[in-house]
Parts: C-alpha cells; structure tokens; sequence
C-alpha cells in the first residue's frame, strides 16, 4: 500500500513512538470505531496494544479482516475462558533454572534477556509470562555460566525474550562477548519478530556484530503472511545472507490470518526471494486469550497436504507443536513408525 502513515525514522525512534491506543490504530486505518473500539479497551486491558508505526502501514485501510490487522488488534473473544487455553501452555516456568534461563532442549538453551517487544502479537504463547521475576541482571552472568559450564552438552544458545532484538547493540554485544568466553558455545540464535515489523533494526551495527562473532550466527524471523515482506524488509533480510548469517522463518498457523494453502505458499516464495529458508510452521500453542486463532486437525491437515504438493520440499516448513515437557518439537504430519 502507498506509505501515507509512516516515515522512516532509526529503528531506536520507531520503538518510541509505537501505536498503543486501540482508538489510534482505528482511525489510522479508517475504521469505524463502533464495531471494534469497545472489545479493544476491553481485551488491551488485560494485554496492551503495541505495534509499530511501519508494520500498520503495511495494512489496508479500511479492512477489518486485513490479516496483518488481526494479529494485533485487541479483540473481545481474547476475554472468554476455553478448556485447555491456560498462561503457561508450554510449561516454561517449570524449565526456568535460573533467571533468564530456559533449559528445555539438551544441548540447546533460551536466554530470555527481555520482556518487552516491539510489537504485541495477540496469540504470544508468553502472553501471561512473569518475565519480571526472571529477567538476568548484570549479577547473574556468573550464575549463568556456572550452569552452562556444567552441562557441556550445551553447545548453542537463543536468544529469546520477549524480543532480543529490542535490546540496544551495546547490551546485546555485551552477551555476545560473554557467551564468546565459553568455549563450548558454538552456536548463536536469535529469535525476533523486530526484523519484520521494524526493518530498519538490522542495522551495519548490528550485522556487523553478528558477522565478526566467532560463533555461528543464525536469525530466526518471525512472519506469518507474505503482506508483511515489502520490499525494504527483504531487501534488509537478504543483506544478512550476503554475511553468512543463516535467516530462517518461523510462522504460527492463525485463523482468519494464513489459514490458506496459498498465503502459505506466498509466503515461502517471497521468503526465499529474500533469501530466508522456511523453518517451521507452528500450530497455535493454546495459551489463554488465543482461542479465537485456532484450527481444528482436520483443516490443518488439508492445508498442510496442499503446501506439501505445491511447495519443493525445501521450501515446506515442518509442521509442528510444543508440547509441555516434551525434548524437541513434536512433529505432527506422516510421523509413523515403521
């Protein structure tokens, strides 16, 4: 769409001046506000609206279905009790060692540097996340390295949050450098959704420190629609790749949002375009507030079989769930055994 709601500004800018009020964003887009506005207040109550400036220029006006709309614009059915929907569907609070760690996957383990985002999604798994009581503090790097030191079986660390990558260059080449230290560490993985709604975050500052690491680094991007890759945003993503930084994708399967074989096959091209390999395509982990967003088994498995036919396999994401407790993913299409 042509660009009337937004400037470009540094990525620092863009993070201060986000769409917080639900009556904004309504009337950014042309929205009638008597169809929408109440349930917002309501829902943004219990989980505030944040989006950034670019990502609602990237929506279409006067369209309350635009699929990009409804992955952050608070809604009233967010309020309703559903069997099975809790705060903690993936069990973290069980899995956090110390602050800031998340040790669910034996050689791999989560830094949860942050709680804030740039952009909240209304389906986050960590939606209801005490991220207060589990942030690190500059104290708790000894903590943390003692515990990494004493499973050698680690050997790659995420970078999680929240998102990492609302953190500054400085704070994030500080963990850099800590986890450098550690010879066991060989592998760095960041996890962001910034990338996709504040483009202009991946910065020669920050490239620049990813490149020049002596770990490996891989960025795992968070997009679920093809209406979100603009030309700006891959063109910073395929910037990456000329560095040897692997980019993957993520995307969680939402109702109303890309529960199409061909959203999903859009996006895995466009994705490639900007030289990103799909990675997984999540069904929705059932956290309270999210219920609205889910498919039954039967829908996802015919939307799955159609990427399958239409996609080469090395543009398929795997399609998974986290399941509480579990090691890995649980993949969920043609596991048998033999």
């Amino acid at each position: 769409m042509t660009n009337y709601l937004f400037q470009a500004q540094n990525w620092q800018s863009q993070m201060s001046d986000l769409v917080t009020s639900p009556a904004e964003l309504l009337k950014l887009l042309n929205l009638a506000e008597q169809d929408l506005l109440s349930g917002a207040l309501l829902a943004s109550d219990q989980f505030k609206l944040r989006v950034p400036r670019a990502f609602v220029a990237k929506m279409q006006p006067a369209d309350p279905l635009d699929p990009l709309l409804l992955q952050v614009l608070p809604h009233h059915l967010e309020l309703e009790e559903h069997a099975g929907f809790v705060t903690d569907p993936l069990g973290e609070e069980q899995a956090n060692a110390v602050p800031g760690v998340l040790h669910k996957y034996r050689s791999r383990f989560l830094l949860t540097l942050t709680g804030a985002c740039a952009i909240h999604c209304r389906y986050c798994f960590r939606r209801h996340f005490p991220y207060q009581e589990n942030l690190p503090k500059n104290e708790d790097w000894l903590n943390i390295k003692n515990y990494l030191e004493s499973h050698p079986e680690i050997n790659e660390v995420i970078l999680s949050g929240g998102d990492p990558l609302t953190l500054s260059n400085r704070k994030l080449a500080l963990w850099v450098e800590r986890l450098e230290s550690l010879s066991q560490i060989k592998i760095l993985r960041i996890h962001s959704r910034v990338p996709i709604v504040i483009p202009e975050r991946l910065d020669e500052e920050l490239v620049s420190l990813l490149k020049n690491s002596r770990l490996r680094s891989i960025l795992v991007v968070h997009s679920n629609h093809p209406a979100e890759l603009d030309d700006l945003t891959c063109s910073k993503l395929s910037h990456l790749a000329k560095h040897n930084i692997l980019v993957l994708n993520q995307t969680v399967l939402l109702k109303g949002v890309n529960d199409s074989a061909q959203i999903l096959v859009d996006l895995s091209h466009r994705l490639f375009e900007a030289q990103v390999l799909p990675y997984y395509l999540h069904v929705l982990d059932k956290v309270k507030g999210a219920y609205h967003f889910d498919l039954g088994e039967n829908t996802i498995d015919q939307i799955y079989k159609e990427v399958l036919a239409s996609l080469p396999g090395y543009l398929v994401p795997k399609l998974v769930r986290e399941v509480a407790g579990e090691n890995n993913k649980t993949p969920l299409f043609g596991v048998t055994t033999f």
